[in-house]
This record gives C-alpha cells, structure tokens and sequence, in this order.
C-alpha cells in the first residue's frame, strides 16, 4: 500500500517494492508539483536512482560550487557524498531507489563513474532494457500504484543476472549501514578482506571509499535525527561516532556546504516531505540508512 504525504502544492507518494525486488530497490516514489508552483531545496547524499519526469523547470547541480543544468527527462542519478541543490516546477517525476546491489544487478557498471553525477539514460547502453518501462512512464497517469506493475515487470526480467561479488556487496552494504564499524579496518576485517582490497570494491560497487561511506553513514545518521525532529538541539543529534560538535560541524560543511545552522534556517520542501512519507511508512528517514535484505539464493553470485 502506497503511503502519501503533501503541502501546499507538492505531494509525495512512495511505495515498497515488492519481497523479490526489494534487495535491490528501495522504495518507487511519485512526486507531484502543482501549476504555478516551485520549489528549491538541498537534497542529501544517498544511494542512486532512476528519475522520469517532466515539468516546467526541473534543474539541479551536485556539489555547492557545480552550476545547475538542465535534468534529463529520464536520468541516472548516481551515488553521491555531496548534496544536491535541485529546483523543479509544475510537474510529476518518477522515482526508483537503487540500493547498492540494484545498481551492480540492473546497471552493472562501475558505481564511481557515476559518483556524484547525474546523466541522461540514454547515454548508458546498460541500461537500453529498462528504456521502454522508464519511458511507458512519461506519460503515466494516476498514482504511484498504476505504475508498480510495469515496474516490477522490468526488473523481475532482469533478477537471472549474475551479480560478480553479490554476496560482498551485500556483506559490506550491511556493515557500512550497522554503527558497529568504526574504521576501515574494522570494515574490512567484519567483511574478511584487505583494506586494499575494500577501496578497490568499494570505489567499483558503492561510488567512494570506505572512509568516506562510513564518513557519509554517521554523518546522514545524525542529519536524520534532525530531520525527523528539527525542535532538536544539534548536540543532542550527534550519532556516537563524533567525537565532538566541531567535528560534526566539519563534516557538515563537506557533505552539504554548509553550516548546521544555516542549514536549519532553510526551507526542506521535498527533503522534509521525503522523510515524513518514509516514517509514514515506518521506513527509515533517509535512502542511505536504509538496511538491506538478502536476496533469493539463486539470485545472488558469490564472492569472486
């Protein structure tokens, strides 16, 4: 069942994949944005998605010192560890959250050449099986349930692929995700590998090198907290990986370009909205601190 949450003139409608598909995708999601209406805000990191939409402006740029483009109608938004500043009109846009293994399953292309960037789908060859259902949804009208058929269709066609290191990838996602890693090192010995070899994997199956995806989990932790409450003092936000504010502060400034305090002044029109759909839907605030599932035996390859 969908869940769907809204404001003067912006609505929000997300929904659960279904058991099979939800290792790799982590919601499919509606936004709609009414004539005469538009918004600004800044998104934070998170995992990859696929966006269909069209509308009367629809503009972003990753990074506070990237200028913004024009987005693609049909777009591959890769994993990112800067914020997205994003300005969209009247409108509706689809959305599909690729977890990790979704990515490495349906795209199978190294995540880091998608790093913080976004590109039109058309682009990517490996995505030419997924065109015709992204497009089918250009035009598609009603909720976000019309939609969900043909959208499992697209991706159950595609679960036979093998996936080259499945089970790592799942292994290292659920370690990065869990609080208990507090190093690279502790990383890679709760995953059984190198540190060497984690950098390698990890630069080719999540975007970023370990230090910075535990860098970007504590920090997105924290931010969720605030997120969810924003009455909330920053201090009491912190996750317990900080080992003070100033820290915190730091890695505030990398992640979104900008101070915790100036952040909290701004408007969260479509982050804000996002969050309240996921506790809606008692999911967790944020895409990244999402925990993934282990999928059917036969569809995961393991470790090479």
């Amino acid at each position: 069942m969908a869940t769907s949450v809204e404001s003067a003139g912006i609505r929000l409608q997300i929904i659960s994949p279904p058991p099979d598909l939800s290792p790799y995708i982590s919601l499919y999601y509606l936004t709609e944005v009414d004539p005469g209406h538009a918004f600004a805000d800044l998104i934070p990191p998170e995992w990859a998605n696929l966006r269909v939409g069209r509308a009367a402006s629809y503009e972003a740029a990753i990074g506070s010192a990237a200028a913004f483009r024009q987005v693609p109608q049909i777009v591959i938004a890769g994993p990112t560890a800067q914020a997205t500043r994003l300005q969209i009109g009247a409108g509706r846009f689809w959305g599909i959250g690729l977890l990790p293994l979704g990515f490495a399953k349906f795209l199978g292309v190294p995540a880091h050449t998608y790093a913080d960037r976004f590109a039109d789908l058309a682009a990517e060859p490996a995505a030419v099986p997924l065109r015709p259902m992204l497009e089918s949804l250009l035009d598609m009208p009603g909720p976000v349930e019309a939609a969900v058929p043909a959208m499992n269709l697209a991706f159950r066609a595609l679960l036979d692929r093998p996936v080259p290191q499945g089970e790592a990838i799942l292994a290292t996602h659920k370690a990065v995700v869990s609080d208990m890693s507090r190093s690279v090192a502790s990383l890679a010995r709760e995953v059984g590998t190198s540190t060497r070899t984690l950098e390698r994997f990890c630069r080719r199956n999540f975007g970023f090198n370990p230090q910075l995806l535990l860098r970007r989990q504590r920090f997105l932790r924290s931010l969720a907290s605030f997120m969810v409450d924003p009455t909330m003092r920053w201090i009491h936000t912190l996750d317990s990986h900080y080992h003070d504010q100033a820290h915190f502060v730091r890695d505030f400034r990398m992640f979104m370009g900008m101070t915790p305090s100036e952040y909290a002044a701004r408007a969260h029109p479509i982050t804000g909205l996002a969050v309240r759909a996921r506790r809606c839907a008692r999911r967790e605030a944020m895409q990244v601190l999402h925990k993934p599932e282990p999928p059917v035996p036969h569809h995961l390859e393991a470790a090479e």
